[in-house]
């Protein structure tokens, strides 16, 4: 008979819980950091965001890979409020069609797919927001300049040290990471945050 298994958790597990504390801290801490800092310039990037839709403008966002998701997100939360009585605002996300994107990346160039779309339907009074971890990804780039010479109010969602975005925006959140994943993570509570502001601006319950 063979001896009995011992019971309990495998070491290599122990180090995995230990790393799981150590992440969600480090991401407490990295969001902790960044709101307290940027609490002032997020109420009034939002206060401005309100007065834009309020004159018929419309959220245009735009990011590459994860930031594209993190795009599209928020446009799903101005088109479609889950709170009960909150407005729906106008919103587009300009990484959503595929065949657009390709289209403009085979024919032009990648770093146009943004700046493009911005061109033909963006307005003035519009809102273009660009997310990059980085803060150098060149469409947004590109897209952010355009969007600055069109007259639509510009905000940025970034990271590490900004790059290029954080000179072409009235308004650029560069989270203090230099770990993707934190940065994400601050970017989606960012999103969440300013979609409940812009309501609360307009005048509906504070609901987060």
């Amino acid at each position: 008979m063979s001896a009995p298994r011992e019971t309990g958790t495998p070491a290599p597990l122990e180090g995995l819980r230990a790393a799981v504390a150590r992440k969600s801290r480090e991401s407490q801490e990295t969001q902790g950091e960044f709101f307290h800092a940027e609490a002032d310039r997020i109420v009034a990037c939002a206060s401005a965001m309100a007065d834009a839709f309020a004159r018929g403008g419309r959220l245009l966002a735009m990011g590459n890979g994860g930031s594209a998701c993190d795009a599209q997100h928020m446009v799903v939360e101005f088109m479609h409020p889950i709170i009960e009585k909150r407005a729906a605002l106008p919103a587009i996300a300009l990484g959503s069609d595929v065949a657009l994107l390709s289209a403009i990346g085979n024919d032009e160039d990648f770093s146009q797919v943004f700046a493009m779309q911005l061109r033909t339907i963006g307005r003035p009074g519009d809102i273009a927001l660009a997310i990059s971890t980085s803060g150098k990804s060149a469409n947004a780039v590109r897209a952010l300049s355009a969007a600055r010479e069109m007259g639509m109010l510009t905000v940025a969602f970034t990271g590490r040290d900004g790059g290029r975005m954080a000179d072409l925006c009235a308004f650029c959140f560069t989270v203090p990471s230099f770990s993707t994943h934190r940065i994400q993570e601050a970017h989606a509570t960012l999103l969440h945050i300013l979609w409940d502001l812009v309501h609360v601006v307009r005048g509906e319950e504070d609901v987060l």
